[in-house]
């Protein structure tokens, strides 16, 4: 049927594609893997650079985080701990995310 549904200019068309192929002596392998070989290297440079990087970094992580402990020492316990008081309470926290999700949903509704 779909062959019915098609003009000469389609038929012709599809004549010219249904040639023989042009031997290439296995050049369109060397291409394909050539592609393979660039996607697998795309692929694995930055895995690479992430590991060498972190490598060239540890030595200054590791002296901040002992300069970091050293300075935890010397700082008052009382900045460090933070009263009850300052956070806010549940309720209003719920509250608050009720009522944005309220707003979400009526601004899209004066959208529609």
């Amino acid at each position: 049927m779909a062959d019915k549904l098609r003009d000469a200019e389609d038929r012709l068309l599809g004549l010219m594609f249904q040639a023989e192929s042009i031997a290439d002596d296995g050049f369109s392998k060397r291409i394909v893997t050539r592609i393979r070989r660039r996607m697998w290297l795309r692929r694995l440079a930055l895995p690479i650079a992430m590991l060498v990087g972190g490598s060239i970094a540890i030595k200054p992580i590791a002296q901040l985080s002992v300069a970091v402990s050293k300075l935890l020492t010397v700082v008052p316990m009382e900045l460090l701990e933070t009263p009850i008081a300052v956070f806010p309470q549940l309720q209003y926290i719920v509250l608050g995310a009720m009522l944005l999700v309220a707003g979400m949903l009526g601004l899209r509704m004066l959208e529609d």
